[in-house]
């Protein structure tokens, strides 16, 4: 017999049909007559309760089927007469597909610490937390491609494996096939690289930007979607060193194309989830309640639906880097020595705390901040006219501050090589990026967005190496 999906079994209408489940024991109980057993195949957050006749099926056929134990059931829908669910199945036949020792199987119908499920990352997605994280990180990955399909942009695959830098950060990952033990060096002392690989130092890409400017300054609109990384040595519960970003790159754009495309888009992926994850969104909603309920009123969290309507309902605020900064010095927040990093003077390097004061505190809806001192931003933006500033622009979301980054580009050759030049960024690695701006060179503009930002703020959920399914932390790469 085909097996039904537990979710089409909990929307069925048609009973006493009999179907077929498989799925893991979350809980089983029994009494002198029947046993229920919690049955759930990760298809839907909610369970099918399972009642067996023990006059039918003997207690000694069911005595290996622990929380976490896989079955298979056959048997016919019946109306519910308990509470908390609409149907379940009247078991006629269970076979045990897989057995879970109860003294080894670490997930017991119990609260478990995140941090220790983080340890048991092989396991995590048959709770509900995880599994909940894992249904709506697909449907957010394919809300995303869906925006840009609709709107007529072409996904680009990016190299994972690339010579250049672009962010000038120097904070790679090397790839090399060189024998670390044999090590081969030049007649000035240094690694050999011409004997590598790709004959020449090769790292794990920190953005797919660079690469998709070159596909947009011929089909116009494009986006890649991929994995990035960053060998920071960082444990804050906001970075990884393996994550994923989404990065359209626009000919034909200035920065307020920009603006106006990132607001459409996250008010897009947040209305799908909204629309599509209603059952794990209520649930990581009680979650993340429950979580908070011992914090001061004054510092809990927006609860999450509503902070989601929140960015729905509102136009995200648009101000320059320059008024931000006259806000925030002149705040009671700064004057009282509230901000871990005070504000003193134009020039500063906005930090979470400021981005999220801005958010939650003065504007009450996102942020955008532009035009931001060219000291602090990479070599690629636009450069104002004003010399000192271009344009930049960072969304800010709140309980995360930033969520997206992004700029016009420089499309003006001579500037463009001036300010790598200042900024020490190896032009010989780089000859095709200048070149773009030499041949039919148009105003463009993009920006990132780091999706496991993304998912923090959909799912409520508190360290972003529990929104991905397998975390790259410092001294972390288990599983």
């Amino acid at each position: 017999m085909k097996r039904t999906e537990i979710k089409q079994a909990l929307l069925s209408e048609d009973f006493e049909k009999e179907i077929n489940v498989k799925g893991w024991v979350r809980t089983k109980r029994a009494s002198k007559n029947v046993a229920f057993i919690a049955l759930n195949d990760g298809s839907v957050i909610h369970n099918l309760q399972l009642v067996v006749d023990l006059e039918k099926i003997p207690d000694s056929a069911l005595a290996l089927m622990h929380t976490g134990a896989s079955v298979s059931a056959n048997g016919v829908l019946v109306p519910s007469a308990g509470s908390g669910q609409r149907v379940e199945l009247s078991v006629q036949s269970i076979t045990l597909l897989g057995e879970a020792n109860p003294d080894e199987y670490p997930l017991q119908p119990k609260k478990h610490s995140l941090e220790f499920l983080r340890e048991k990352a092989h396991l995590r997605f048959r709770t509900n937390t995880f599994s909940a994280i894992a249904r709506l990180r697909h449907a957010m990955i394919f809300a995303v491609h869906k925006f840009f399909n609709d709107k007529g942009y072409f996904n680009i695959h990016a190299p994972i494996i690339t010579a250049s830098d672009a962010e000038g950060a120097g904070e790679m990952f090397q790839v090399t096939t060189l024998e670390l033990k044999k090590l081969p060096f030049n007649p000035e002392g240094e690694v050999d690289f011409k004997q590598d690989f790709f004959g020449k130092s090769a790292n794990l890409t920190v953005s797919g930007q660079l690469e998709g400017e070159l596909a947009a300054l011929a089909l116009s609109k494009v986006y890649t979607f991929g994995p990035t990384f960053r060998a920071e040595n960082s444990n804050t519960s906001r970075h990884l060193a393996e994550f994923w970003m989404i990065e359209p790159e626009v000919a034909f754009f200035d920065i307020h194309d920009n603006m106006d495309l990132a607001e459409e888009m996250l008010k897009y992926l947040i209305q799908y989830a909204l629309d599509n994850c209603t059952d794990d969104l209520a649930f990581l909603s009680k979650r993340l309640e429950e979580e908070e309920k011992n914090k001061k009123v004054e510092d809990r969290s927006m609860e999450l639906i509503s902070k989601l309507k929140f960015v729905l309902e509102n136009s995200f605020e648009r101000i320059t880097y320059t008024e931000a900064i006259d806000i925030l010095k002149n705040s009671n927040h700064n004057k009282k020595g509230k901000f871990s990093y005070p504000i003193e003077k134009w020039g500063a390097d906005l930090q979470s705390e400021h981005e999220r004061y801005l958010v939650e505190k003065h504007f009450k809806k996102p942020v955008i901040l532009t035009d931001y001192p060219k000291q602090i931003k990479a070599f690629y933006m636009k450069q104002n006219d004003d010399n000192n500033t271009v344009r930049a622009m960072d969304v800010l979301f709140p309980g995360i501050g930033e969520i997206i980054g992004g700029s016009q580009r420089e499309d003006n050759y001579d500037k463009l090589l001036k300010r790598m030049e200042e900024m020490h960024i190896p032009l010989e690695g780089m000859w095709w990026y200048l070149e773009t701006r030499k041949f039919g060179s148009v105003p463009h503009a993009g920006f990132g967005l780091g999706f496991e930002r993304l998912m923090l703020f959909v799912s409520g959920m508190g360290n972003i190496r529990d929104v991905i399914p397998f975390p790259r932390t410092p001294l972390n790469c288990e599983f």
